[in-house]
């Protein structure tokens, strides 16, 4: 798997839900252990969901990586006029779209609850169970093992742990930005959706 994409997929993995519900877990009265649950959930989902799709993706016969009419390259595509209808629906429906109503009951979660909601924000996205597909098809037509794929899953805890890194490093500041920059994420999740989509359209084409 080339190695300029791990970051970007990684990135693309957690923007959404995903980084809101990090960004809410910190501003919880017991954040830190509330956030490590969820990084718990971040990673066992991560590492089941890309093996699932690597297992997956080496049972079908992809063809040559280069051939622009090999079943590995069909799916790509069909990834991509998804990605791009998702990005048109966003923009039309812009002024009416708002986040998932659930990211209001994290405030009172605990470590368990967060734990739960860190592998159902990766396993059940369906953006994520698409990067996760895209991670395991390209090992797959490599021929590549499981471990190349921990680069990638490492990438996405670290984005996920943002959140909590900068609590750790800033406590003051982020005590007083983190709530900020939930409220501008809740108003503008259509553009994060957006960005979303064509982040990875063009890692998908690259």
């Amino acid at each position: 798997m080339n190695g300029l994409n791990v970051l970007p997929l990684a990135v693309t993995m957690m923007l959404g839900p995903q980084i809101m519900s990090a960004i809410i877990f910190v501003t919880t009265p017991r954040a830190v252990r509330v956030s490590l649950g969820f990084l718990t959930g971040v990673a066992v989902a991560a590492t089941v969901g890309t093996a699932i799709m690597m297992g997956l993706a080496s049972l079908l016969d992809l063809g040559d990586p280069d051939d622009s009419g090999s079943t590995g390259k069909i799916i790509q595509y069909v990834l991509v006029g998804l990605l791009a209808a998702g990005a048109i629906k966003n923009w039309v429906r812009r002024e009416t779209i708002q986040p998932p109503k659930w990211l209001g009951a994290l405030m009172s979660a605990d470590a368990r609850k967060a734990f739960k909601v860190g592998l159902l924000v990766i396993l059940l996205m369906p953006s994520d169970i698409l990067v996760m597909l895209t991670v395991g098809t390209n090992l797959a037509q490599a021929d590549a093992n499981f471990a190349e794929a921990l680069p990638f899953i490492a990438a996405t805890v670290l984005i996920a742990a943002l959140p909590l890194l900068a609590l750790l490093l800033f406590h003051h500041r982020a005590t007083a930005a983190m709530p900020h920059v939930r409220d501008w994420m809740n108003t503008h999740s259509w553009l994060i959706n957006i960005v979303v989509c064509v982040l990875f359209i063009v890692l998908i084409l690259a």
